[in-house]
């Protein structure tokens, strides 16, 4: 079903619409970006690093289906109940309670079937319409970062509303004795194209994986326990699902700072993936206290892979701060930021705008339509307020 048959259900339900009131957006005007050489930024790209031991996990465990880890999800999405009082508003999700209230596990990053095929199908992949979520996990509450995950969320008046997780896993050990292990990344954003989803890896670029390569685990075990055991059985933290990674794609650059990969989304109009980075205007020591860039990474042509050396298209320097979102389509730009709880429109020719956002924002995924308005999903982080939720890119287009 269309995502506007399952938003006009929600409002029929009476969970979200009519308990939010919707605000204009502001029409204050806002510095622009500069332009900055785009020559200086690169990409090199490994699709096969993996191959032997993936291959050899593959024959050992078996695979997924992404329909079958969705007839088998295990959590119940809710309907959100705060109101984000938000223009364009048109809906979304909560995580179940266990989730909404986690303290050692985050919601970063946000991408959707619909980056993955585009319109066709109504945005179908593998017979399901799906928002998927990247999470990082932290050793307790106030621990450093342990490993990653994805939720895979169904989007769909024809399934129940349900998701599922699968944790996220390096290939590790040799082909005769194939092996996993944790990937302790920040995962602050996520995108899927094709078959292939693109992780940002703050201080590297992005991790690979292809979601045709979802693999069976024991959910035995203990919640500590990972990988091959001595008795040939695989665990992965009580995990059914882990999706292995297949490759890596590693940032450099010319211009004496690397780049901070805070988040990514994807362009399917110019095909590819744009970055921004989370920095500070000064007084932070966990982040760069300097002005964010955004950069522009085209894919090979006719594939959706980068080729093996990839040199940026478009390269931005930005005047806006503490940014955990970005989005790209036509031409056109989105910079969300946490800090300010603004989110920022840009295009060359028409200038800045700037408009009210949420707190605890994250990523920002844009959904391409052919009968109903575009739309620009974008998820909170905030400890019992993780809404994910989609509004009208129109009302917030300049």
């Amino acid at each position: 079903m269309l995502i506007r048959n399952r938003m006009l259900a929600m409002t029929v339900g009476g969970l979200v619409l009519t308990a939010t009131t919707l605000i204009g957006p502001s029409s204050a005007a806002a510095a622009g970006p500069t332009t900055l050489p785009a020559s200086q930024f690169t990409l090199t790209s490994n699709y096969h690093q993996f191959d032997t031991v993936l291959n050899s996990l593959v024959s050992t465990l078996g695979t997924a289906a992404v329909h079958t880890v969705m007839d088998n999800a295990n959590h119940d999405r809710v309907g959100i109940t705060d109101s984000l009082g938000l223009a364009g508003y048109e809906g979304g999700f909560r995580f179940d309670s266990g989730d909404n209230g986690d303290c050692t596990n985050y919601p970063q990053g946000v991408t959707t079937s619909r980056d993955a095929i585009g319109t066709a199908n109504s945005g179908n992949y593998d017979g399901h319409q799906l928002v998927v979520v990247s999470w990082y996990t932290k050793d307790g509450c106030d621990g450093g970062g342990t490993r990653s995950r994805v939720t895979l969320v169904d989007w769909d008046a024809t399934y129940p509303n349900k998701y599922r997780k699968v944790l996220l896993v390096e290939p590790t050990g040799t082909a005769a004795t194939p092996n996993f292990k944790d990937i302790p990344i920040h995962a602050g954003g996520v995108s899927w194209y094709g078959d292939y989803l693109y992780v940002a890896e703050t201080g590297r670029g992005m991790r690979v994986f292809d979601m045709r390569k979802i693999l069976k685990t024991n959910t035995g075990g203990t919640a500590a326990q990972i990988g091959r055991q001595s008795s040939g059985v695989y665990y992965a933290h009580n995990y059914a699902y882990v999706l292995p990674q297949i490759g890596t794609v590693t940032a450099a650059t010319t211009s004496g700072t690397s780049l901070v990969w805070s988040t990514i989304s994807l362009d399917r109009v110019s095909r590819s993936i744009v970055m921004t980075e989370y920095t500070c205007a000064s007084g932070c020591t966990a982040y760069p206290n300097r002005a964010p860039r955004a950069v522009r990474f085209p894919f090979a042509a006719g594939v959706t892979t980068f080729a093996s050396t990839t040199t940026a298209s478009q390269a931005l320097q930005l005047p806006w701060y503490k940014l955990n979102g970005v989005a790209s389509h036509n031409g056109r730009w989105w910079f969300a930021s946490s800090g300010a709880k603004q989110l920022y429109y840009w295009t060359p020719a028409a200038g800045a705008s700037t408009y009210s956002w949420v707190g605890g924002a994250e990523s920002i995924s844009y959904w391409e339509d052919t009968t109903n308005p575009d739309l620009l999903w974008s998820l909170q982080e905030t400890l019992g307020h993780r809404n994910v939720f989609v509004v009208q890119q129109a009302s917030y287009d300049g």
